[in-house]
């Protein structure tokens, strides 16, 4: 049998034939993997594939299975770096992640299907496209995030100029575009939305930034600050206090809810909440809070029958923001 001209890229081309066109449920007979390798210009002969076949299992960690059906004989990959559930959860997170653009999503869900069979990959189609999607249209967040990470991997400050939406639709500077200079110390995910959390040395305050909105990241020579206060925050804590990441004042608050409803406080502030019963129907329970009018309104949306209760101080802010609402309702 006269040898091709891509021989020594045969072990190569073996491996991708036999992980997009065979699963659980598609195999190949040994003539149809020999006609795929010749599509390549490769020729191979049984006992040679057999051996690759040996090499794929104990070197790649790609597991053939040999099945008898009738007089064929069928091979298939037996398992793969990630199961077809795994790679669906990946493109519902990628797709429902504001914080990625739709032209980065179409891109990344590409790569990731290549880790399934090209029959398990139409099987994605229908997660693929989801009608409607607000995304970021900040290409260069991939690059901010990689930035602050290595900011942050070499101990760095960095220093960045922060944009928001105008009237205009146009991105424009805050602070008079003056550059923002603190310590990165943590990325986190938020309401779909991707936040840098730093420690601020001018104000002497841990502050948060939609990584989005950061432009022009720049790392620089000087050290990190903040470390002993850093130590002390818990991001797990901060996170569940804060609505919608706007920052305000914390208080202990003591919210008052019907039973039916103590899901709806589960999912946001976890399974440590202690619940008191008032009466058969109702239960209170208290929880630091950032206060600010996103938490007031997170309350008002849950209905009339959900109240703070405790303390005055944030039961009058309560009072004050619902007066100021219904000031735009008045007839």
């Amino acid at each position: 049998m006269a040898r091709g001209t891509n021989q020594k890229l045969k072990l190569y081309y073996l491996v991708q034939i036999m992980l997009a066109k065979t699963d659980e449920e598609h195999s190949l007979t040994m003539p149809q993997i020999i006609q795929e390798l010749g599509k390549y210009d490769i020729t191979a002969e049984r006992k040679s594939i057999y051996l690759d076949f040996d090499d794929m299992t104990d070197k790649l960690g790609i597991e053939i299975v040999k099945e008898q059906k009738g007089r064929e004989t069928y091979y298939h990959v037996a398992s793969r770096e990630f199961e077809l559930a795994e790679v669906k959860l990946l493109i519902d997170a990628i797709q429902s992640s504001k914080f990625i653009t739709e032209k980065k999503s179409s891109a990344l869900i590409r790569k990731i299907k290549k880790f399934v069979s090209e029959y398990q990959a139409k099987q994605l189609q229908r997660q693929v496209f989801v009608q409607g999607r607000i995304k970021t249209m900040n290409e260069t967040i991939y690059y901010g995030v990689d930035d602050i990470h290595r900011a942050i991997s070499e101990n760095r400050k960095i220093r960045f100029k922060y944009y928001q939406w105008n009237i205009k639709k146009e991105l424009v500077p805050r602070h008079n575009g003056d550059w923002i200079t603190v310590s990165p110390w943590a990325l986190t995910w938020d309401d779909e939305n991707y936040y840098l959390v730093a420690y601020d040395g001018a104000s002497g305050k841990c502050k948060h930034y939609r990584v989005d909105k950061m432009m022009k990241i720049e790392m620089l020579e000087e050290k990190r600050e903040g470390k002993e206060i850093i130590d002390q925050f818990d991001m797990a804590a901060y996170a569940k206090a804060t609505f919608g990441m706007y920052q305000g004042n914390k208080e202990k608050v003591q919210i008052q809810f019907p039973n039916r409803m103590c899901g709806v406080f589960i999912d946001r502030f976890g399974k440590d909440i202690t619940f008191r019963p008032t009466d058969e129907e109702y239960s209170v329970f208290s929880v630091d809070v950032n206060v600010s009018p996103q938490f007031f309104g997170w309350i008002f949306g849950l209905g009339k029958e959900v109240k703070v209760i405790g303390p005055e101080s944030v039961v009058e802010q309560m009072r004050k923001a619902a007066e100021e609402f219904m000031e735009n309702y008045e007839i």
